[in-house]
């Protein structure tokens, strides 16, 4: 008998742990038209004996982690955008925890300063595991407005 695991039902932005690491509710935008999950790191270098160090976030962010991480393992891929651009990224795997569920799972890493949310949750960790309802979740609404308004400014001022 083939039993399947039930499903979580999550909205369209949760709180994601790195319960190993000590980094605790980080908002993060659930995307099932992204194939990969991203996160947001900053100071990005490979050190004298081949490891990633990195950041989470940026020094402009308030969930800023001054906490050096090290990777020694971690491996190159590409990303398209949307848009079709194509981005050469650093991929490595974390422990996160997501709505009481841990998982072991890849993260690209990327420069997300200019978006709202420092994480990015894509089908590679929803699939099998997750349902997404888009009217649920934890959204930052003030900051999607504050974003949106200063696209439409940018737009504005590129006439």
């Amino acid at each position: 008998m083939n039993k399947r695991r039930p499903r979580k039902l999550i909205g369209r932005v949760e709180k994601i742990s790195f319960p190993t690491l000590d980094v605790l509710n980080i908002p993060a935008r659930i995307d099932t038209g992204a194939k990969t999950s991203t996160i947001w790191v900053s100071n990005l270098r490979i050190d004298e004996e081949s490891r990633l160090t990195f950041n989470f976030f940026g020094r402009t962010s308030p969930f800023y982690q001054k906490k050096k991480i090290i990777k020694r393992s971690y491996s190159k891929t590409a990303v398209a955008s949307s848009m079709g651009a194509i981005q050469t990224r650093y991929k490595v795997r974390f422990l996160i925890k997501i709505e009481g569920k841990k998982i072991r799972a890849s993260f690209t890493l990327a420069d997300r300063s200019q978006q709202v949310y420092p994480i990015l949750i894509g089908r590679n960790i929803l699939r099998g595991k997750f349902i997404v309802d888009v009217k649920k979740g934890q959204p930052l609404k003030l900051e999607e407005k504050i974003r949106s308004s200063r696209l439409r400014s940018h737009l504005k001022a590129s006439k």
